[in-house]
């Protein structure tokens, strides 16, 4: 995939997280989340898998991200009151090990739904 698709790919990624939102509001599990924005990603016709053991440079088997979609993204979805920076550096090291560039980190927890975007 080009830098373009990514792109294109990590936007469709946020609206469908941002559609899950407004239907499910805030107050869930995070598993709850990670199980409609996968379905919801999956009827896109996009491939998507939960829970996915990424290849780390140096270590082999850690698991990194709730999804990885397109083989390409790391969507890192959280259910709390906000984002703080211990997210970001989180998703930050998932991108270094796993040697991928892009991440989006979701919080569905906050009344209103918080995106960050991350690329290496």
């Amino acid at each position: 995939m080009d830098e373009k698709e990514i792109l294109e790919l990590r936007d469709g990624v946020r609206q469908a997280a941002f559609d899950r939102h407004t239907f499910l509001r805030h107050g869930h599990m995070e598993k709850v989340y990670e199980n409609g924005l996968g379905h919801r990603l999956r009827k896109k016709g996009l491939k998507v898998e939960p829970q996915h053991r990424l290849q780390v440079q140096e270590e082999d088997g850690a698991v990194l991200g709730d999804l990885f979609v397109e083989n390409n993204l790391i969507v890192e979805l959280k259910a709390c009151k906000t984002l703080v920076d211990e997210h970001t550096a989180q998703v930050l090291g998932y991108l270094r090990a796993a040697g991928h560039r892009h991440a989006l980190l979701i919080n569905f927890g906050a009344p209103k739904i918080q995106f960050k975007k991350l690329i290496l």
